[in-house]
């Protein structure tokens, strides 16, 4: 594996969302803060400003939980994967590049985080609540309805049904992998080995 080259300085480092790709900010890493966050799991930078080190959100504890770190094809920037513990941007923001209240990136992603908080939170009057409280048998039955009903818009061939059942379709699946203790990575994985195995056949 390549080793980025940090003789000619700082190296900026561009910092995505691991679930939602989306573009959270942007900093700069010298080899004691590229090798600080390898070890600690935490995205640190090189402040420039400070001529110190940072870790990201020591202060308000929204830092950024390291996913894994690439490097460019000339080696002269790196691409940090990881999972914002809170908003990324200074003035609250989800990420350096988004307004309030904008979910950036892929919003299936924001959805497995907004059904993980919600379900272990329990809040009181959310349907994603409501549905792992009625348990495993009560959900797969939806989950089998939802399917249905998406087979049902696809023969009726109504483009906009049929996305209005996959999206409720999608949801519910979301929900399930959650109550079996598995998640949306998982079953990448396996598309992606899957996908591999035949490339090579």
């Amino acid at each position: 594996m390549r080793q980025p080259d940090f003789q000619s300085g700082l190296l900026p480092a561009v910092v995505q969302d691991a679930h939602t790709h989306a573009v959270l900010m942007v900093g700069y890493m010298n080899e004691e803060a590229y090798r600080s966050t390898l070890e600690t799991g935490w995205v640190t930078f090189y402040s420039r400003k400070r001529q110190a080190l940072w870790v990201k959100g020591e202060t308000s504890g929204h830092r950024l939980k390291l996913v894994g770190i690439y490097l460019d094809c000339d080696g002269d920037a790196l691409l940090v994967q990881a999972l914002p513990q809170g908003p990324t941007c200074h003035q609250g923001t989800y990420s350096c590049f988004s307004d309030t209240g904008e979910y950036a990136g892929s919003f299936l992603g924001h959805l497995w985080r907004i059904i993980d908080q919600r379900a272990r939170k329990g809040e009181e009057g959310s349907y994603t609540v409501r549905l792992v409280r009625q348990g495993l048998p009560s959900l797969t039955q939806k989950v089998g309805e939802e399917a249905v009903e998406t087979v049902v818009a696809a023969l009726a061939q109504s483009p906009e049904r049929v996305e209005e059942e996959m999206a409720d379709l999608l949801y519910h699946l979301w929900v399930l992998l959650w109550l079996v203790g598995s998640s949306p990575e998982k079953v990448e994985n396996i598309l992606r080995m899957r996908h591999e195995r035949s490339s090579r056949v």
